[in-house]
């Protein structure tokens, strides 16, 4: 496996290198390859913290009669020379046939190592890039799309603990998401947020109410105690911003 920073190249050994990666732009390509079978992460958004590094698996198929090395799919915006750092390690070559080749790559993610700015947030496209052995390459846009999210989480307290039957619970909760400059969690205002419910000896939470959190991220609301049961909010993201669910907690009503 071979391991290395896009826009920069790292190769895994005994003398390991570092060198400047230009990439041709999408539609530029100098043809002789063909990339197929391209799939990001599952097709699921890549949602990023502020600390974890955070990995996304990665496929695609190469085909072509020239020698090659450094093969890869990345992100980019624009042209290709706008990509999104990250690392890269990709598989050796997994033959299907003669010039045709299977690769297992993951993207690596690292916000409390890397520079990432929020703006970087959204929609991303993906290319794939080879450059072959005495110089020049192929370089083409795969027409898909990667959402790159910043992470959210949601903190939850409802009470009071126990409550009468009929009487009042006050849930609150407090949404925040991913300042990916700051490497810090800041308040997420404004956002829909459904507060949720799960009777005691049930599996399934049903959706009572939905609040928008206040300029501070703040949620508050009030429900009627009828049962005795587990409490949460849960927030289903948006273009930039990753989902989350609060943990539960438990309302004993007598």
């Amino acid at each position: 496996m071979e391991k290395k920073l896009w826009r920069a190249v790292v190769a895994v050994g005994a003398a390991s290198v570092f060198t400047g990666v230009a990439a041709a732009p999408a539609g530029a390509a100098e043809g002789g390859v063909s990339f197929t079978r391209v799939q990001v992460n599952g097709g699921k958004p890549i949602v990023i913290g502020v600390s974890n590094e955070v990995s996304a698996p990665t496929s695609f198929r190469m085909a072509t009669t020239k020698s090659w090395k450094w093969p890869a799919v990345f992100l980019y915006r624009g042209n290709t020379g706008d990509q999104l750092w990250h690392a890269i390690e990709t598989s050796d070559c997994i033959t299907v046939s003669s010039g045709v080749c299977d690769f297992k790559e993951t993207m690596y993610f690292d916000p409390s190592e890397w520079d990432m700015r929020n703006s970087e947030a959204g929609a991303w496209k993906v290319a794939a890039e080879v450059y072959f052995q005495g110089g020049g390459g192929d370089t083409d846009d795969e027409g898909l799309t990667v959402y790159v999210k910043r992470n959210s989480r949601l903190t939850v307290n409802a009470s009071p603990e126990p409550v009468s039957e009929g009487g009042t619970i006050t849930a609150t909760g407090n949404v925040t998401r991913a300042n990916w400059e700051t490497r810090k969690y800041a308040s997420y205002e404004g956002r829909l947020v459904s507060l949720q419910f799960k009777p005691a000896g049930t599996t399934s939470y049903t959706t009572v109410k939905k609040v928008y959190a206040n300029s501070s991220g703040n949620l508050k609301t009030t429900v009627k105690a009828t049962k005795t049961g587990t409490w949460r909010w849960v927030y289903y993201g948006n273009s930039t911003t990753g989902p989350s669910t609060s943990a539960g907690d438990n309302v004993t009503v007598n």
